[in-house]
Formats: C-alpha cells, sequence, structure tokens
C-alpha cells in the first residue's frame, strides 16, 4: 500500500483547529488540575497537542498513560481488551480526562474507565479524537469529541494500520468496509 492508496480524510490544519477546539471546551469545563490518562499506543500524539492546548489556556495537566490493546495487526477490534500497562501511581479522587485517539466498538474506553473507576477517581471524563459510532458494541459516553466518521479504517497522527503510520501529521483512509484487506494483512 502506498501514500497514493490512502486519501487524506483530515489535513494538519484541521486537526490543529479541533484539537484547539478541544482544549478550549475542556478548559471551560474541567478543573485546572485534571489528570490526563491516554490510552496506548493511539492516543500519544493527540494527547501531546491536546496537553499544549490546555497549557497555552491556563492549565496544568498532569499526564499519564494506560496502555490497552484490542486490535492486534488486523483492522477490527477482536472484542476483547488487554492491559498491558496501568496507570502507575494513587489516583483516587483526581478529575480525569480520558483520551483515546479512536472510539468505535467502545470496549477499550468502556474497559478503562471501569479500571478507574474501582481505582476511587473523583470524577472521569471522556475525549476522543475520532468517533466511529457506526462500529459500537457498547453504549459510551463521549464526553468531548473531535471528529466524527462513518466506517472506515483510518490511520496517521499516532493511529497506527498494522503499526505503521502512526508518524503521519495527519490522517488518512486506509480502507473502506468494501475494500479492506485481509485481517492478517
Amino acid at each position: 500500500m502506498t501514500m497514493a492508496d490512502m486519501p487524506v480524510l483530515f489535513d494538519e490544519a484541521a486537526i490543529a483547529q479541533r484539537v484547539d477546539e478541544l482544549a478550549a471546551d475542556i478548559a471551560r469545563r474541567l478543573p485546572k488540575d485534571l489528570l490526563i490518562v491516554g490510552l496506548l499506543k493511539g492516543s500519544f500524539v493527540f494527547v501531546a497537542d491536546l496537553v499544549r492546548a490546555l497549557h497555552r489556556r491556563g492549565l496544568a495537566p498532569q499526564v499519564e498513560f494506560m496502555r490497552l490493546s484490542s486490535y492486534g495487526l488486523g483492522t477490527t477490534s477482536g472484542g476483547e481488551v488487554h492491559l498491558l500497562g496501568d496507570v502507575p501511581g494513587d489516583v483516587s479522587g483526581r478529575a480525569v480526562l480520558l483520551v483515546d485517539d479512536i472510539v468505535d466498538t467502545g470496549q477499550s474506553l468502556t474497559y478503562a474507565m471501569a479500571l478507574l473507576d474501582q481505582r476511587e477517581v473523583g470524577r472521569i471524563s471522556t475525549c476522543a479524537l475520532i468517533d466511529k459510532p457506526s462500529r459500537r458494541r457498547v453504549t459510551v459516553r463521549l464526553d468531548f469529541k473531535g471528529f466524527t466518521i462513518g466506517d472506515l479504517f483510518i490511520a496517521g497522527y499516532g493511529i497506527d494500520y498494522a503499526e505503521r503510520y502512526r508518524e503521519l501529521p495527519f490522517i488518512v483512509t486506509v480502507s473502506t468496509p468494501a475494500t479492506a484487506p485481509d485481517k492478517e494483512a
């Protein structure tokens, strides 16, 4: 697959503008000392840009990461979420913004929320750069979302396709359901 086979869905400028708008909304609605918990690997670029945008609005969030896996090397979620790396330290009583790159089935975000709830955080708010509601398997609350897309497989801006293309500064469409590569591709 070449870049010519992957049309740009959201360019750098559109992403930067949307991250800035999200930061403005978050800064109005959440406490200045919130804890951001990013879901790895996909959210790392989004979290970095979001934290800087929040700083420009006077917030001083702390950042932690939780590493989950549900895709492996395929283009569809296997349905089972695995915890690969937990949030270090005590998060009890904290206002948490749980940040994901993309919410499709809703299972990863639901799993992470349940883990944080067990740790007795004060309040959990959720944020995703990409919302793909057509693929939902569980109901999930998204307090802040960047873009809503249809049933596309995308990559770039931290989001991978078989562990590739995370470095792209924009988001591309890798495939649609009709053109999706074999899961083991």
